[in-house]
C-alpha cells in the first residue's frame, strides 16, 4: 500500500475593533481595510474554516521534495471551488448572450459544456466530487421560423409605401408597443402545427435518404 503524505489547511479568522471618523461609512470601510496596525487582533477560533487539501506527495515525509500530486477538486476550499467555477459559469453566460443576440441556436458543443457545468455546480454546492462522465444534454431543438420586430418595422415601411389606404399614415406614428402587441397576438393566432409536422417529416425523409446513401453508395 503506497505512503502519500498530504498537507491541509484551515483558515482562521482574526479580527479587531477600530473606531474611525470618516464622511461616509464607504469611507470608514476604506480606512479601516487600509489600516496596517494588528496590534490589537484576536482571533476567531469558532469560526474557522473547513479543513482542506493544500498538498499532496508520494511517499512518506516528502513535501516540496519532489513534484506535487494535483489535489481533487471536491477536497479544495468550498470558497475556492466555487469561485473557479464563478468564472467558467460567467464565460458560458457570455457565450449564451452572444448567441442570443446574434439570434442563433447554441452550438451542440456550448449544450454539452452547460450540461457538465450545471452538474459540477451541483456537486459544489453539495460538497460533493465532480462528476465522472460529462452529462448528455438534451437533443437539440430547432429553431423553424422567428418573428422579429424590427423586421416587422422594415414591412411596415414597406407596406406603407405602396398601400394607398394608409397613405396619411407614416411609419413613426406605428409605435414599438403597437408592434410588440401586434405579433404577440399574430403568434398566438396562428397555427403552425401543420408546418412545424411538414418540416418533421421532411426532416425524416432526408435523414434516411443519407442513411441509405451512406449504406448504399452509388
Amino acid at each position: 500500500m503506497p505512503d502519500f503524505t498530504i498537507e491541509t489547511t484551515y483558515h482562521l479568522p482574526v479580527f479587531r475593533y477600530r473606531t474611525y471618523a470618516a464622511e461616509t461609512v464607504e469611507a470608514a470601510c476604506r480606512a479601516a481595510v487600509e489600516d496596517n496596525d494588528w496590534a490589537i487582533a484576536e482571533k476567531d477560533y469558532d469560526s474557522s474554516g473547513e479543513v482542506h487539501i493544500t498538498g499532496v506527495w508520494e511517499g512518506a515525509h516528502s513535501a516540496y521534495t519532489g513534484p506535487s500530486i494535483p489535489v481533487p477538486s471536491q477536497f479544495d476550499e468550498a470558497v475556492q471551488r466555487r469561485a473557479r467555477h464563478f468564472e467558467i459559469l460567467l464565460g458560458l453566460l457570455k457565450m449564451f448572450f452572444d448567441d442570443a443576440h446574434a439570434a442563433r441556436p447554441p452550438s451542440p458543443d456550448w449544450l454539452a459544456r452547460s450540461a457538465w457545468e450545471i452538474a459540477r455546480g451541483e456537486a459544489i454546492l453539495g460538497n460533493a466530487p465532480d462528476p465522472d462522465e460529462p452529462v448528455e444534454p438534451a437533443r437539440a431543438n430547432h429553431i423553424l421560423a422567428r418573428l422579429q420586430e424590427d423586421q416587422v418595422r422594415n414591412a411596415i415601411v414597406a407596406v406603407l409605401e405602396v398601400d394607398d389606404n394608409f397613405r396619411a399614415l407614416s411609419p413613426t406614428a406605428v409605435t414599438d408597443d403597437d408592434i410588440h402587441t401586434a405579433c404577440i397576438a399574430t403568434v398566438t393566432a396562428i397555427d403552425v402545427s401543420d408546418l412545424v409536422g411538414s418540416a418533421e417529416f421532411q426532416a425524416a425523409l432526408a435523414a434516411i435518404r443519407a442513411a441509405h446513401q451512406r449504406q448504399h453508395p452509388v
